[in-house]
């Protein structure tokens, strides 16, 4: 062991002296380079002297960035993310020229903006070789990174902590945002996602199924679900409530916020996090008391609640820090070229990528891929329980360049890189892990309802309406969750609804969610009637329901209850729809059961409006400035994936045996004894809160018996003592059943189909 012990110090010191070589050797090729930079005094100096000084310099920056660089990003943690982002060059550029005021005789010297390239340059330099030293090295890289991790679990009670590796494992639960079952199992065949392919291909390793989403195929709803077991009440990404006269936005931190309060009332239970969890990168915290980059928490105030917090775990790193700003620069560029390619060769379809449009691209695929992943790799080494983070890489991509383009497959193969990093790491925790890969919702390609037909929704709405409408299509608000994580990180206010607020009450409220759209009569109480809206405005249900780029509409009827209108005068009661004929034939199987939920929520829009989907294609037409979109039904967005390790129940399994207990209980309920509700028909996993459940259960496998949810875990602030009062919420049943052993599952009936060559059962 001693010998080990002096290996290992030997290392560290050969290590130490290389990067101290190559930033010496940087320091004396820019002196070289740049005019406005110097080591050596006026008169000259000899070779040596000069590389005395080089090595001065590098040394004071080094040590000056070890002491220094962690106090500073500890102090400016009040400022906002992307100014600390940005502010990296010039703290960096800071303390190489207090490094060059150290060294003996003045010889040092360099203009301000000289100093942030040299600080720079040396840094990637100083990082490329600790790296290299380390490639080689793995416990190089597990001490690096537990260091980091200690650094986030200080302060944290020593019996929260993970068992040792004999232990019960923890489970990582990573979403790939917007990655729908056939693209991964496309990008796994072709070579894109080697990690994933391996996973697929080795026969103890894991199983993958699709998964069927509700109407609204978005992350607002299905996150929620997955995390908190509820989605209802939640038609789109954004929707108008007309009691408070707002627009609900998903990404808006308010809006998550009351959302997140809505399903834990709902379900009486904290969230899948609740017990021991982190919650990286999500529009909802799922309970759990370790939280960074949380949307939902950016509208709390107070210590453990803010959206930024674990920042400072990644950018306490200058190393880190210099390489993400290094990779957000080179992401702008990269967009930039390709977009500029995409107008020069006239690819269609096509959307506006200009603006800021580089930066929020940056934002989402290099700085939150790189917090997020590093917040991950620290929860393991923390050996916390349960992890859920969201890599919202090849969504924001994908809705502009398309899901099926170059662009989109190169940001899975990075996020595969991530995945590899992560499954590496797992496999040298303390604790054991098993890592479960998911999506929630896939993206449908297609051209945009206005660059289709000149015109927007809105403008539709208003032409049917009788009101007037512009002589040129406005462009319709994109929904991105980026887009409002890089707000919130600058301070700013998310957008979303201001416009039709100040709208007059007569006038209608188009809403737009990717191919869904929602339509709402402010000045009608309560849920606007068909009656209502043909003595108003006689023409517009006929008028959207006939146009070529509308697939139905949604609309409750005083006569009949609520009817689906479709092409050619078709018009369906709700009870009577069918997925084999009628306007959801194309639609597939499910489309009925989703919309008949759908139709039960209390801020239903007055009309649902659900674009046209063309089967042999799989295109939509998006009501946004989207080519790669989701919302709706129609296509590869209603077909997320989960991806699961051998070792736990198959959901299917979990879906049966469910549905066998629900059958039970109704036939031994008493007269007017309200049952839980049956698992939806049709079979396969239906609904992200059938996911839930899964997750759920393959916890309780995972960790055996649990101890009952704490009061206040379930909202994000951390647990305390108390356990849940009677009638709070995370005292319900869901609470009860966590509490109790978990017994395993009687033997399927059924007989589990063979996978395929990419591993997917049927």
């Amino acid at each position: 062991m001693a010998d080990g012990k002096w290996r290992r110090a030997g290392a560290t010191l050969i290590r130490v002296i290389a990067v101290w070589a190559a930033s010496a050797l940087t320091l004396l090729a820019l002196a070289g380079i740049l005019p406005d930079f110097q080591l050596q005094s006026d008169d000259g100096d000899t070779i040596t002297r000069t590389a005395f000084t080089a090595a001065w310099g590098a040394g004071a920056f080094g040590l000056l960035s070890a002491l220094v660089w962690p106090v500073l990003v500890r102090a400016l943690l009040i400022v906002p993310a992307l100014v600390l982002g940005a502010l990296v060059f010039f703290l960096n550029g800071s303390l190489l020229l207090i490094a060059l005021r150290l060294i003996p005789d003045g010889r040092g010297d360099a203009a301000p903006e000289t100093a942030v390239v040299v600080a720079a340059v040396m840094s990637a330099v100083a990082s490329a070789t600790s790296t290299a030293f380390a490639v080689r090295d793995d416990d190089a890289y597990r001490r690096r990174l537990s260091r980091l991790a200690y650094r986030r679990r200080r302060g944290r009670p020593a019996d929260q902590g993970g068992p040792g590796r004999e232990g019960p494992p923890g489970t990582v639960f990573i979403q790939l945002d917007g990655v729908g079952h056939d693209a991964l199992v496309a990008a796994a065949a072709a070579g894109l996602m080697p990690t994933v392919a391996g996973w697929l291909a080795d026969s103890s390793g894991h199983r993958l199924t699709p998964w069927r989403t509700d109407w609204s195929s978005q992350t607002g709803a299905s996150q929620l679900a997955i995390l908190h077991g509820s989605n209802h009440d939640v038609p789109a990404f954004r929707w108008y409530e007309k009691e408070t006269r707002t627009v609900m936005v998903s990404s808006r931190p308010a809006s998550a916020l009351e959302m997140q309060r809505r399903a834990i009332e709902r379900t009486r239970d904290g969230g899948l996090l609740t017990i021991d969890g982190a919650s990286r990168g999500n529009l909802f915290s799922g309970g759990a008391g370790q939280l960074a980059l949380v949307l939902s928490m950016a509208a709390r105030r107070g210590k453990g609640s803010r959206s930024r917090a674990g920042y400072f775990a990644y950018f306490s790193d200058p190393a880190n820090a210099t390489r993400t700003a290094l990779s957000f620069v080179a992401e702008v560029v990269r967009e930039i070229g390709q977009s500029t390619r995409a107008r020069a060769r006239k690819v269609t379809p096509r959307v506006t990528r200009g603006g800021l449009y580089p930066f929020i691209r940056a934002f989402a695929t290099v700085v939150e891929r790189d917090v997020v992943v590093a917040a991950v790799l620290g929860d393991l080494f923390a050996g916390r329980t349960a992890v859920y983070a969201d890599l919202v890489a090849y969504d924001e991509v994908a809705h502009h360049s398309g899901p099926h383009s170059r662009d989109a497959e190169k940001v899975l193969e990075r996020l595969d890189r991530s995945l590899a990093l992560i499954a590496k790491i797992a496999d040298r925790t303390p604790r054991a892990y098993r890592i479960v890969l998911l999506s929630d919702h896939g993206q449908s390609p297609g051209e945009t309802f206005a660059g289709k037909y000149g015109l927007t929704l809105k403008d539709l709405v208003r032409a049917g309406s009788g009101l007037p409408v512009p002589r040129r299509a406005q462009r319709t608000r994109s929904a991105s969750e980026a887009r409002d994580a890089v707000r919130i990180a600058l301070h700013r206010p998310v957008e979303g609804g201001v416009d039709e607020q100040a709208a007059k009450l007569s006038d209608p409220i188009v809403l737009a969610s990717g191919n869904l759209g929602l339509i709402s009569f402010p000045d009608i109480g309560g849920r606007a009637s068909r009656e209502q809206i043909d003595r108003r405005h006689p023409a517009l249900l006929s008028t959207l329901a006939n146009h070529p780029g509308i697939g139905f509409l949604l609309v409750r009827s005083e006569e009949h209850g609520s009817v689906v209108l479709g092409p050619g005068g078709a018009e369906v009661p709700i009870a009577e729809l069918s997925d084999q004929e009628g306007p959801l034939a194309v639609f597939g199987a499910g489309a009925a059961d989703a919309v008949r939920r759908t139709d039960t929520f209390p801020h239903v829009a007055d009309i649902m409006v659900n674009s046209m989907y063309d089967p042999g294609t799989g295109t939509v037409h998006a009501f946004e400035e989207q080519i790669g979109s989701h919302g709706g039904l129609g296509g590869e967005q209603s077909r997320p994936f989960l991806l699961w390790p051998r070792g736990l129940t198959d959901p299917l399994d979990i879906m049966a045996a469910e549905s066998a207990e629900s059958a039970e209980s109704a036939e031994s309920a008493e007269p007017g004894e309200s049952v839980s509700a049956p698992v939806p028909p049709g079979g396969g996993l239906v609904g992200a809160e059938a996911v839930h459940r899964v997750l759920t259960r393959w916890l309780q496998e995972s960790s055996g018996p649990q101890v009952p949810l704490r009061a206040e875990g379930f909202a994000g602030a951390g647990p305390v003592d108390e356990p849940f009062p009677p009638g709070a919420p995370g005292a319900g049943p869901t609470a009860a059943r966590t509490a109790r052993a978990i017994e395993p599952l009687p033997p399927p009936n059924r007989q589990d189909p063979a996978p395929d060559a990419t591993g997917t059962t049927a």
